[in-house]
């Protein structure tokens, strides 16, 4: 399965992590396409999304008890991945975030948690294989008209409407020095989510291709995987630079560096 660079690319501004949702139901055709692009969309090996279409008890714990907890989501996404694969959280967070902006694009709420859920519930639910782990779920459904006064508190503490500028996220960044699609892929790059807003990446350049790392800084949810992070802004970054026309493929590198971004020129009409 191809990219849907336009959709997912216009998903990616308009996504806002959502916690408290209706009881609304989801159409089914909505779930068919939804399972349908968890099956199809395999950008990496050793990591799948699964889609539940009724969970069998509720998987979503709080920050501290019931606070901060998941509220009136009967359908979620799981993430996961072979536990011993090199670089699976980073695998893990590009192909779950590519299919939380497939559900945006059709209309759907969601929200990345990586930490408060309760793997054993939810493996009832996913039945992983033996050498497979759930690292992330999303609740999936139509969040609530207002945002709920829980909702508001943890937006305003972990300043989830803050991001970090160009030159934070990127070594040596100088404009006009830099191509116009790697400009493209660092600002879809600054907006992707993370945990508590930490925006673990850093993006830079090399002779062939856009390298991103893992930053080390010490303190701030260190417990929640900085790769699985790095993974969410990889597929960004490639967004970006395919809205401009830039095609490429990712190499994954050792740690504390994630993955390099290799672009592809692409076959111009006529050629072979």
């Amino acid at each position: 399965m191809e990219l849907p660079v336009d959709s997912w690319y216009r998903a990616l501004k308009v996504r806002h992590s959502r916690r408290l949702y209706t009881d609304k139901p989801i159409a089914a055709h909505l779930l068919d396409k939804m399972e349908e692009v968890c099956t199809r969309f395999q950008p990496f090996a050793g990591v799948r999304g699964v889609l539940i279409r009724r969970m069998t008890e509720d998987i979503f714990r709080g920050l501290v008890g019931a606070y901060g907890k998941v509220r009136g989501a009967s359908t979620y996404l799981a993430f996961l991945g072979e536990r011993n694969m090199e670089n699976v959280e980073a695998r893990v967070g590009y192909l779950g975030e590519a299919l939380i902006l497939e559900a945006t694009a059709l209309g759907l709420s969601t929200c990345w948690i990586s930490g408060f859920f309760d793997p054993w519930v939810a493996a009832l639910d996913v039945k992983p294989q033996e050498k497979e782990k759930i690292y992330a779920v999303s609740p999936l459904g139509y969040a609530a008209a207002e945002y709920s006064r829980e909702e508001k508190i943890m937006s305003s503490l972990i300043r989830s409407r803050r991001r970090k500028n160009l030159h934070q996220i990127a070594r040596n960044i100088k404009r006009g020095n830099w191509p116009e699609w790697v400009l493209a892929g660092l600002e879809a790059a600054r907006i992707a989510p993370s945990a508590v807003n930490r925006q673990p990446w850093c993006f830079f350049m090399e002779n062939n291709g856009v390298i991103v790392v893992s930053m080390r800084k010490p303190g701030g949810a260190n417990h929640f995987s900085k790769r699985l992070d790095c993974g969410i802004a990889m597929l960004h970054f490639e967004l970006g630079a395919r809205a401009l026309g830039v095609g490429g493929r990712w190499e994954f590198l050792p740690s504390p560096d994630v993955a390099r971004y290799v672009p592809v020129a692409e076959k111009k009409a006529g050629e072979e």
